[in-house]
């Protein structure tokens, strides 16, 4: 008997040990055997991803992954693939990620040294920080007017952690998404939204009266998005890193970007010679 309990505590061990391993399958070898890349994106942040007026999801960070990261994994996977896009949020896109419901977190996620104790991340694509938006005269013109003002934010994100941390003489009020932060602004119940500044410029051009609104302050935080995937997995991060350079290279991942944030663009939003210094530099230019 003793014997017999040794054993089957030994093959649970053993078990136990294994189990990571073969839950964690390689992202390539998944995406060649289903055929779909699948992501993980915004449903209510303009223009990176968002639901337009004809029920397209569509966006500048859905765009880099069509243009310039699916045909990387294609050629590393030896066929065509589709893209299949699942919603996240700042709240559930690591566990969307961990559990293998998505492959690739294509959003306005921010690089951090925290979040990369639990994923990786690939090249930086956008680079951006924190502002405020506000009703049109508000007294509310930076970090330094928010003392005792009720301050939305997306729960989970970095901008609301440095209010919590930084400037706790703020009322912090966190919801779960863009959409319901501005919904509360628009209906009095705060009194300024905080995110990064090209996302507030994006609600601002979506809004019904886009000139009722103003975003303002410099910028209080540094936002590079870099897009997220599991933590360890070399060869896929690796073909979404290879897509992106060579966009970078190549020229196309500006014309993306001039499609969106061009003077023609859904938001017009000129990238500073300094953003694309910062961008170039990565991959040594």
């Amino acid at each position: 008997m003793k014997a017999t309990l040794a054993l089957l505590l030994t093959l649970a061990v053993a078990l136990a040990l294994g189990a990571p391993a073969l839950a964690q399958q390689d992202t390539l070898e998944k995406i060649k055997s289903s055929g779909t890349l699948t992501i993980g994106t915004r449903t209510g942040s303009p223009p990176f991803a968002y639901i337009n007026k004809n029920n397209e999801w569509v966006g500048f960070s859905i765009d880099l992954v069509d243009v310039l990261i699916k045909p990387e994994i294609e050629k590393a996977v030896g066929k065509s693939i589709k893209i299949e896009k699942k919603e996240s949020t700042p709240q559930t896109r690591i566990p969307l990620l961990t559990s293998n419901s998505v492959d690739l977190i294509a959003e306005t996620m921010t690089d951090t040294p925290q979040r990369r104790e639990q994923v990786d991340f690939s090249l930086t694509f956008f680079y951006t920080g924190a502002q405020f938006l506000v009703k049109k005269g508000s007294p509310i013109k930076g970090v330094n007017d928010i003392a005792g003002k009720r301050i939305a934010s997306q729960q989970g994100s970095t901008n609301a952690k440095i209010i919590r941390e930084k400037y706790p003489q703020a009322q912090l009020r966190e919801f779960p998404d863009q959409p319901a932060a501005f919904q509360a602004l628009a209906q009095g119940q705060v009194d300024a939204y905080t995110n990064d500044g090209i996302q507030l410029a994006g609600l601002k051009a979506k809004a019904p009266n886009p000139s009722d609104w103003e975003v303002v302050g410099d910028f209080y935080s540094e936002e590079p998005y870099g897009m997220a995937m599991r933590k360890g997995d070399a060869k896929f991060k690796a073909a979404v890193d290879a897509g992106l350079r060579k966009g970078f290279e190549s020229g196309k991942y500006f014309d993306v970007y001039d499609k969106w944030f061009g003077p023609k663009g859904e938001v017009p939003y000129p990238m500073t010679p300094q953003v694309k210094a910062y961008l170039l530099k990565q991959i040594g230019k």
